[in-house]
């Protein structure tokens, strides 16, 4: 928008809010959430989706429809179906294994992708999915994060700033953010750096209730859960970190967190999966360990907050190397993809 461009997003929503921007079109009141990849999505179930999305097409005459994961029910299959316009979609999904829903539903889809024109892959990670059930060509381009609100010199959480030394984890609490792992590792680690402190930042996904019992069971201390924070105070609880962890199991396409902690100028310790490798470069801005192994996440979060040298250049490498993921080049990319899409599709182009 700021480049001159008029700008339609369309989504699903339970709640609707007083402060809703001009440019959110909200289709389905009915999201409900679903079981995906160890994670939840929220899909909508409305039964009326492609009449109102046939209206909006018929009344906007968009230039381009941008559709993430344009085959997850109900919502974006919609577009997929009805958008005369040209159409880019980006798929976000990575799993090791694969997609039994794409190995299932491969056939049935293949008639409608002719009708998207430009294929993203959100990382490699994503691309390794989706190609194996379609072969295609696809631009890699991530999402990106708000560089400048992390980057910028916001102050620390001021009860978290004493003697004692900081690891931060932020996510939903579910199996595959690898939470228990981490709690594991700070158990042992306490024992040889008492004055060190583990915050947990993000809302219960099922497994709080285990994770407080290991706490309670090990009699370990100074583990600090936050639930939900306010918007303005994520940065903060990123620079009151004196190292961010990601313990995450697996099936991340990218790793948007860690690039808004490396933003934030904080060395990282995260699972060696695709999704984390492709954004740290394991010995210049953080360390990587395999995942689901408490002990090796013991040895790296040690081998760090014993080394002051060691964390300030790691976290200064991390916050140039974070810039390039800004939403200001990140855009940039994704402009000059629709505009390369279209021109192909009109005859213009190679």
């Amino acid at each position: 928008m700021r480049r001159g461009h008029e700008v339609t997003v369309v989504a699903p929503a339970s709640k609707r809010s007083a402060d809703e921007p001009p440019y959110l079109h909200v289709i389905g009141h009915s999201a409900i959430g679903l079981p995906a990849s160890g994670s939840v999505a929220n899909v909508s179930l409305s039964y009326n989706l492609s009449s109102r999305v046939k209206k909006l097409l018929a009344r906007e005459q968009f230039d381009i429809v941008h559709i993430h994961e344009p085959f997850v029910p109900l919502l974006p299959f919609q577009f997929v179906r009805f958008s005369q316009a040209t159409n880019v979609a980006t798929f976000h999904a990575a799993r090791d294994s694969g997609s039994r829903v794409y190995a299932y539903s491969q056939f049935i889809l293949q008639p409608w992708w002719h009708r998207i024109h430009g294929r993203i892959a959100h990382s490699q990670a994503a691309l390794d999915l989706i190609g194996k059930y379609f072969d295609d060509e696809f631009r890699i381009i991530p999402s990106g994060i708000d560089y400048a609100r992390f980057a910028e010199e916001t102050p620390p959480m001021p009860h978290l700033m004493d003697t004692k030394r900081n690891i931060v984890f932020v996510g939903r609490q579910e199996k595959r953010k690898g939470l228990p792992y981490l709690i594991e590792a700070f158990a042992k680690l306490k024992a040889a750096m008492p004055e060190t402190r583990l915050i947990v930042v993000g809302p219960d996904g099922g497994i709080r209730p285990a994770c407080e019992r290991y706490i309670e069971d090990n009699n370990v201390e100074d583990v600090i859960f936050t639930d939900f924070v306010d918007e303005e105070d994520l940065p903060r609880y990123y620079r009151s970190g004196d190292v961010f962890c990601a313990p995450n199991t697996g099936h991340e396409s990218l790793g948007l967190i860690l690039l808004e902690a490396m933003a934030s100028g904080v060395p990282i310790v995260a699972s060696r999966i695709p999704g984390f490798a492709a954004v740290v470069k394991d010995g210049e801005d953080g360390l990587l360990v395999p995942p689901r192994d408490s002990e090796a996440l013991c040895k790296a979060l040690k081998r760090i907050l014993s080394d002051a040298g060691m964390r300030e250049a790691m976290g200064k490498t991390a916050a140039r190397n974070a810039r390039n993921w800004s939403w200001d080049e990140v855009s940039s990319k994704v402009l000059a993809f629709y505009e390369e899409t279209a021109a192909n599709r009109n005859g213009n182009g190679a």
